[in-house]
């Protein structure tokens, strides 16, 4: 029975045919594949970088306990500037911050689009030095920035003078350095960074994802913010605080930086929820941040071992290893996925990452290996 005034059935035809191509989205971002690691369920996972160790009973009880008593206000937002949530991550970063020089979003990478949105844009430029993070071209490009990719030395490493003459020819409105460096794992010289800023005209953005597990005495940027108001150090939850389900990325800059970031944040962008568990987390962070160290060992141990073996791998700083070289990494990569274990294609032709995950998992990774090679 038709209803007089119903709109036509669709048509199923029109509907089974349509594409991707046949949308009319932007023409820079036609023939683009989206960002993502396989999601596959397998024995061991070691592709994403996650810390493997899961949150203390203790934890979770408070993380219960604390979603409980806010629970009762969800039909009010949250609080818009994330103030209290703020003030408690310039306490852990130190180097005397305060509140109004930390912002913090929904995982590093929304950090990451708002810097884009509120300094980048069209006609605009962002440089950045590859192999490296793959997200920063690809938030670059969904801005409307054009990226520019600048290059690294064979082993990986930034040349200090090479890095300062390529951001003096292209003048870029944003640079990104990534240190450590995914997926090479390799951290960056506070000398290098310095040659950057120097020769900046714009933003220099300095992606500190995975400081933490930096070996002693690396130093961090944030040591540079006093002297260099146009410096943005991005820190994320994700990683070495085991907390990667929350989703909470922030960042150290001048509080002029924080002024111009409020201008592109959608409105109420931090639930009520997330600040909360970002909270509890930071409570917890002497208990979270204390698997550091055996990471940290079983990195260096999966350096020698598959050195040992012959194969090359890049120095790390990270909760990662990126080793080679094989002229077939695919047949590589298959080969220990058939063996129950599931590492990461990515960087570089012939180079494969793996991610330090816990004693056994490691354990499973190097007989997946030895059956490999």
């Amino acid at each position: 029975m038709t209803v007089p005034g119903a709109p036509e059935p669709a048509d199923a035809t029109k509907w089974e045919h349509m594409e991707l191509h046949d949308l009319p989205i932007r023409d820079d971002l036609r023939g683009r594949t989206p960002y993502g690691a396989p999601q596959i369920d397998v024995p061991v996972r070691l592709n994403t970088n996650e810390n493997p160790y899961p949150p203390s009973k203790a934890l979770v009880d408070d993380l219960a306990e604390e979603v409980r008593r806010e629970a009762a206000g969800l039909n009010r937002y949250p609080d818009r500037e994330a103030d209290a949530l703020r003030a408690e991550l310039a306490g852990h970063l130190g180097h005397g911050l305060g509140a109004g020089q930390v912002w913090a979003a929904n995982g590093s990478n929304e950090v990451l689009q708002q810097i884009l949105q509120a300094f980048g844009g069209y006609g605009r430029t962002a440089l950045g030095f590859e192999p490296s993070y793959s997200m920063h071209p690809i938030i670059t490009t969904g801005t409307s920035t054009e990226w520019i990719s600048g290059a690294r030395e064979d082993d990986f490493s930034l040349d200090p003078a090479k890095a300062a003459a390529a951001v003096e020819e292209h003048r870029p409105d944003i640079v990104f350095l990534t240190s450590p460096n995914n997926p090479t794992g390799t951290a960056l010289p506070l000398g290098t960074i310095t040659r950057v800023l120097e020769a900046a005209r714009g933003m220099v953005v300095v992606d500190e994802a995975y400081f933490e597990f930096a070996r002693e005495g690396t130093p961090s940027a944030l040591s540079l913010l006093p002297e260099h108001p146009r410096l943005i150090v991005t820190r994320t939850m994700s990683k070495a605080f085991a907390m990667a389900g929350t989703r909470v990325g922030y960042l150290a800059a001048h509080p002029a930086v924080i002024e111009a970031l409020l201008l592109v944040r959608l409105p109420y962008h931090l639930s009520t929820l997330t600040q909360a568990a970002a909270r509890v987390a930071l409570r917890h962070r002497a208990e979270l941040l204390g698997t550091v160290d055996d990471l940290r060992r079983e990195r260096d141990a999966t350096v020698s071992w598959l050195r040992a073996r012959g194969l090359t791998v890049a120095d790390s700083d990270a909760n990662f290893v990126l080793f080679g070289r094989f002229p077939e990494r695919r047949a590589v990569w298959e080969g220990l996925l058939a063996r129950g274990v599931l590492i990461r294609e990515v960087g570089p032709p012939e180079w494969l990452r793996v991610s330090i995950g816990t004693g056994e998992e490691m354990a499973a990774f190097r007989a997946a290996m030895e059956g490999v090679l």
